[in-house]
């Protein structure tokens, strides 16, 4: 296709987007399922509705367009795709993995973010305002999506998957002690275990709540609520 126009470019990114979609409709259910905590199992059930909601928003910009939504493979989806995957394959504790599903799930959601964020910016620029409004809609989902897992990960989730670090912690903690014949080394060990909070630098806590959309990414994206 050649891309001379922003209405190219614009159509390149929709079908991106539609790709993307459609390969996450099939992603969802498994990470559902390899899921645990029960509050993250409701999150991906939610958002797998949201996500078909989603799709039927861009078969109807496709067909005010004029347009096949089809004619494009998303890698950058499928590659995150994979990752979670991969994940899904490890011998893991299962609070760890669902510490890495909301790792791999906002990897998901940021891409999203960036990429409902750009074509939203393009439909306003091209005067499509409906289709603006339907990018709006759903990159609005996307965000909120975003701040749930990382409030899932900082209350609960990243405090479970710490447990392992904690007791293993302690048992060094206790070595140290018995090895120096001291209190004062185990009780050191533990003032600096209480000292740290891991929960907070986790992969999965992310604290930006949205990615580029909101702060612009090369395309000039930005949320409007």
């Amino acid at each position: 296709m050649e891309l001379d126009t922003l209405q190219a470019l614009y159509l390149e990114g929709l079908r991106d987007l539609y790709s993307a979609e459609n390969q996450l409709l099939k992603a969802l259910p498994k990470m559902r399922k390899a899921a645990t905590n029960p509050q993250l199992q409701d999150a991906f059930n939610t958002h797998l509705a949201q996500t078909e909601q989603q799709v039927a928003r861009l078969e109807r910009i496709f067909e005010q367009l004029g347009k096949s939504p089809k004619g494009k493979h998303c890698k950058g989806m499928e590659g995150l795709i994979e990752e979670g995957n991969d994940l899904m394959k490890e011998d893991a504790d299962p609070d760890v993995l669902d510490a890495g599903l909301i790792a791999a799930a906002q990897h998901v959601e940021h891409y999203e973010i960036a990429g409902y964020g750009t074509c939203r910016t393009y439909a306003e620029l091209l005067g499509l305002d409906e289709q603006m409004d339907l990018l709006q809609q759903t990159l609005n989902e996307e965000e909120e999506t975003d701040v749930l897992l990382t409030e899932l990960a900082m209350t609960s989730v990243n405090i479970a998957a710490m447990s392992g670090d904690e007791d293993e912690m302690s048992d060094e903690s206790e070595g140290g002690s018995n090895s120096r014949g001291g209190g004062r080394a185990s009780g050191s060990g533990q003032k600096k275990t209480a000292g740290k909070t891991p929960a907070k630098k986790s992969m999965g806590g992310s604290r930006g709540k949205t990615s580029g959309a909101k702060r612009g990414s090369s395309a000039g994206s930005r949320s409007k609520k």
